[in-house]
């Protein structure tokens, strides 16, 4: 797992600790120490810790013109045990979308498992609500993962899978990657 680091070929266009909007602005990653653990794995020091036990990540690119960002997320989602959802809903998204950010792009690769139960449902259901014909779109879901979101009914606030599940994201500008997204959010919700 340490070797697990988020990307960063767009360092050049967006460092979320150096954005003053962003929720992260002034963290500070240590580039040699190994500061933080999943269970008993050592991950990468350059992840984000938002205050998960199990799942951490990197907010790779926010455009505030265009209102999203792009969120690489690592480990274990777990709210079952450590409610994760709110966390990062309360944490993280709530500042976000008061600096105009109504569109989210969770790149969900290194999520390796999901625990659910239906009291944490609620916060999906809230995110959407306060998005405001935004939306959340979650690519490269593994599919027990995307399986499990499913179960709950977190599909219904989350827009996953099908072509969503295969984006070759690393070779595209954001905001080129964002268009994607956009067009094909836009075309599976019918607006």
């Amino acid at each position: 797992m340490h070797t697990l680091e988020p990307y960063y070929n767009w360092r050049n266009l967006y460092i979320a600790s150096e954005d003053p909007r962003s929720p992260f602005f002034g963290y500070e990653n240590s580039e040699v120490y190994f500061t933080d653990q999943i269970y008993n794995y050592l991950i990468h020091p350059q992840w984000d810790n938002f205050g998960s036990e199990t799942l951490y990540l990197k907010v790779l690119f926010a455009d505030y013109n265009q209102g999203f960002a792009i969120i690489e997320m690592l480990g274990e989602w777990n709210d079952l045990l450590h409610n994760d959802i709110m966390t990062l809903k309360r944490d993280v998204i709530e500042m976000m979308i008061s600096e105009g950010i109504n569109k989210y792009i969770l790149i969900c690769e290194q999520v390796f498992n999901f625990h659910s139960d239906l009291d944490s449902v609620d916060y999906y259901e809230e995110w959407q609500d306060e998005l405001e014909e935004g939306w959340i779109a979650v690519l490269n879901t593994r599919e027990h993962v995307l399986a499990e979101m499913s179960k709950f009914g977190i599909d219904h606030y989350l827009v996953m899978g099908g072509k969503l599940n295969d984006v070759s994201w690393r070779t595209k500008h954001p905001k080129i990657l964002f268009s994607l997204i956009d067009e094909q959010v836009t075309r599976r919700l019918g607006w």
